[in-house]
């Protein structure tokens, strides 16, 4: 993949994002850092305060009041019917919830710099998970300068491997 020069390069995963201009060209790279963030987002069990939530049924039950049927078998006084319960939800991953909110924090940064006029040519490099939240978010003015995408998780690997990365892809 080319990386004009002046472009910006965004590499980021869930917790981490790093941005990068090409002050080189587009066959000889050369990436310089602009801005890294780094979010603490602690591991779904440390996030967590209860084990999942429960649900009881509105109908029977000990200490649920009977109502009165009335000779149509529908319940008089009106109020709403609901089934039962099966008992348990769905758990919340509440470390998938903030990589989810980092990245659409990460759409909005790419957002404002972009309707700054910062960058003309944009390159996001993120794993795939992450790659997909941001499309989520990207606005038109990023979308118009997106240049190239690589769904590749590169947050932790040195800028000379990133260049090495850029081009191979």
């Amino acid at each position: 993949m080319q990386v004009p020069h002046d472009s910006v390069v965004l590499v980021a995963d869930g917790r981490k994002l790093l941005f990068l201009r090409n002050e080189g060209d587009d066959v000889h790279p050369n990436l310089t850092v602009e801005h890294a963030e780094e979010r603490v987002n602690p591991a779904n069990r440390d996030q967590k305060t209860d084990a999942a939530g429960g649900s009881s049924s509105t109908q029977s039950g000990a200490g649920a009041p009977r109502v009165a049927q009335g000779g149509s078998g529908h319940a008089r006084g009106g109020g709403a019917q609901f089934a039962p319960s099966r008992g348990s939800m769905e758990e919340t991953d509440f470390h998938q919830l903030e990589e989810d909110r980092f990245a659409a924090d990460a759409a909005d940064l790419l957002k404002r710099r972009a309707l700054a006029n910062d960058f003309e040519s944009l390159i996001v490099v993120a794993p795939p998970k992450t790659l997909g939240e941001l499309r989520k978010h990207y606005h038109k003015e990023v979308s118009q300068r997106l240049t190239g995408e690589l769904s590749k998780d590169l947050t932790g690997h040195t800028i000379p491997d990133i260049e090495q990365a850029l081009l191979s892809a």
